[in-house]
């Protein structure tokens, strides 16, 4: 299989980062964040991207510059040069420069102000994130492949998932089918300090509140890594919550289920069932032109009516404040159905809608599924029933 993003791709990708930053009046943008590299040029090598507003990318490849050169359909690759040389490089009549700030550690900040000093620098994360929010074809095909294949995995699960197994044999025996399906692998954050892995919870375990920014995040093993699986044992009594997201050729998709060896408890039952509703009363308002926030307060309100709103989203108290993220390269993309994001929803969009309800001492439950915004309403790239799966 080729997995190369296609070179029109490529080409089109900077265009459109060129027409922003004409419109920004900036000359030339500097990306050296890998992922960034990688959408813009094709390989993930430790690379620095220069885009001039009119004119060719230079691609300065630090390692490995040979499979740099393999990779990526940028004309003009050179291995990096040292800083004395890089002005000479880049020209001295660029003075406006935009980087991703949201990235940026202040250290790589501080190398180029030294080197041009009579250089401004401007920050383009979001000029950058709204670009990659709108996926193309090509891309929407990788996440097809990778929604499909997840969903495969997922349908294998009652097969092996056993009472008194420990949620890390749960959550080892899942990863180990995503590497030999060709779908596993890192979890890419764009966010600081935020990392997880997948999650394979049962019971109490999944509604203990944790530094990662999402409703459920688990106990995890070590204080180290408070995240994820843990090594106590699944109870045949209380509901088992998966959530994995399928890394294919470098996108994500992000997908929830619930599996329970007997009926739920009946507070859990009606959440779930509540989590579905949501769901789709979510997909019904992905449509181009709405907002993400009215489809947050729109969410949440028919939390509220159900009297569940305390338990929406996150254990009462320490409630994630979105209902759904973007995803592709990385697991936090735009757009965020949260407060506070205004921008009217595009056709290409992608986004894990995720309404849960966690109920301390008894467990979680709720839904997720990866939705592709299209002219005509939504396609659901998670191809797996969202029913509870009984044991």
């Amino acid at each position: 299989m080729n997995t190369a993003i296609p070179k029109e791709e490529i080409q089109r990708r900077i265009t459109g980062l060129q027409t922003r930053l004409a419109a920004g009046n900036l000359d030339a943008a500097i990306l050296n964040h890998s992922v960034d590299v990688y959408y813009f040029a094709g390989t993930r090598q430790n690379s620095v991207l220069w885009i001039p507003q009119k004119g060719s990318p230079i691609l300065l490849a630090r390692k490995s510059f040979s499979r740099a050169q393999t990779e990526s359909s940028i004309a003009d690759i050179r291995p990096f040069p040292s800083s004395s040389e890089l002005p000479a490089v880049l020209g001295q009549d660029v003075k406006k420069v935009g980087m991703t700030f949201d990235v940026l550690p202040v250290q790589y900040l501080s190398f180029y102000q030294k080197i041009f000093p009579d250089h401004e620098f401007s920050d383009i994360s979001a000029m950058n994130r709204e670009l990659r929010s709108v996926k193309s074809a090509w891309e929407l095909a990788q996440m097809r492949l990778g929604g499909e294949t997840l969903s495969g995995i997922f349908r294998q699960i009652p097969g092996f998932l056993k009472p008194g197994m420990r949620e890390i044999d749960l959550a080892a025996e899942i990863e180990y089918r995503l590497r030999k399906a060709g779908i596993g692998g890192c979890f890419r954050m764009r966010g600081f300090n935020q990392e997880i892995n997948g999650i394979a919870l049962s019971g109490k375990n999944a509604a203990v509140p944790g530094c990662f920014d999402g409703p459920v995040t688990g106990q995890g093993i070590w204080t180290a890594a408070p995240y994820g699986p843990s090594t106590d044992l699944i109870s045949e009594s209380l509901p088992v919550i998966v959530d994995y997201g399928g890394f294919f050729n470098g996108y994500y998709v992000d997908m929830t289920r619930i599996f329970s060896f007997g009926p739920l408890d009946p507070e859990l039952d009606h959440a779930f069932r509540l989590s579905l509703h949501i769901q789709q009363w979510i997909t019904e308002h992905l449509v181009p032109g709405k907002t993400c926030e009215e489809i947050f307060f729109g969410a949440r309100q028919l939390a509220i009516d159900a009297g569940l709103a305390d338990n929406f989203m996150g254990p009462p108290g320490v409630q994630s404040k979105f209902v759904g993220h973007g995803v592709g390269l990385e697991l936090d993309e735009a757009p965020v159905l949260a407060p506070k994001f205004r921008e009217p929803l595009k056709v290409g969009n992608t986004i894990a809608v995720e309404p849960k309800f966690l109920f301390p001492g008894k467990g979680a439950v709720g839904i997720e599924n990866t939705f592709a915004v299209m002219q005509d309403g939504y396609e659901k790239l998670t191809v797996l029933p969202d029913d509870i799966i009984y044991l």
